[in-house]
């Protein structure tokens, strides 16, 4: 009998599943594991101001890996208010944007973590709802915050695995969610400015 060579925090391979490059996704995570410093991204959003409560995010170039990436193409957002709240309603709003943000994230993560397992999906559905009050960002009260006052996710999920395991995927989903650990515990923004006259 051989010894165990292999090093103790590397994860097994497994096929592919869901749409999920299996293998690339566990050779990501042991190749990361061995180079922490490769663990470090920066991602990046530019906006521009097009006319009313429009504008345009572009999202292309990012740190990772240790040097700079590029999308295979640049990706844009639109954002806008709709009528009632004095926009063109050209596109969602800002908050509409990051109630998509959480479910794409964790989406993503159900996906990831189901494959990872060996669990094939059939069918997953989520919904974010959150609740606002507009008299913050009006300025009609400093009592409300500007913000959501609450948000409610909810999943519908579907596999070839009992309903614990299934549960399971969303609360580890959850607990490895970036955009869902940002909303919850908070990050330091800055907001710097430069003039042009």
């Amino acid at each position: 009998m051989q010894p165990n060579t292999k090093p103790a925090n590397t994860k097994p391979a497994r096929l592919p599943l869901n749409g999920v490059d299996t293998p690339n996704l566990m050779a990501t995570i042991n190749f990361v594991a061995g180079q922490p410093e490769l663990a470090k991204f920066q991602f990046r959003a530019h906006n521009e101001w097009i006319e009313g409560t429009h504008s345009k995010s572009v999202m292309h170039g990012f740190y990772g890996a240790g040097q700079e990436q590029k999308h295979e193409k640049p990706y844009y957002a639109d954002s806008d208010h709709p009528a009632i709240l004095c926009g063109a309603d050209n596109a969602p709003t800002p908050v509409e944007w990051l109630l998509h943000a959480l479910a794409s994230c964790l989406m993503s993560g159900v996906a990831n973590i189901a494959a990872a397992r060996g669990i094939k999906l059939t069918r997953v559905k989520c919904s974010v709802d959150g609740d606002i009050d507009l008299r913050g960002i009006l300025g009609i009260s400093d009592e409300v915050r500007n913000g959501f006052q609450n948000i409610q996710v909810s999943f519908e999920v579907e596999g070839d695995a009992p309903a614990e395991k299934l549960t399971q995927l969303v609360e580890q989903a959850r607990a490895r969610s970036a955009v869902f650990d940002v909303l919850t515990k908070g990050v330091p923004v800055t907001v710097g400015i430069k003039t042009i006259q």
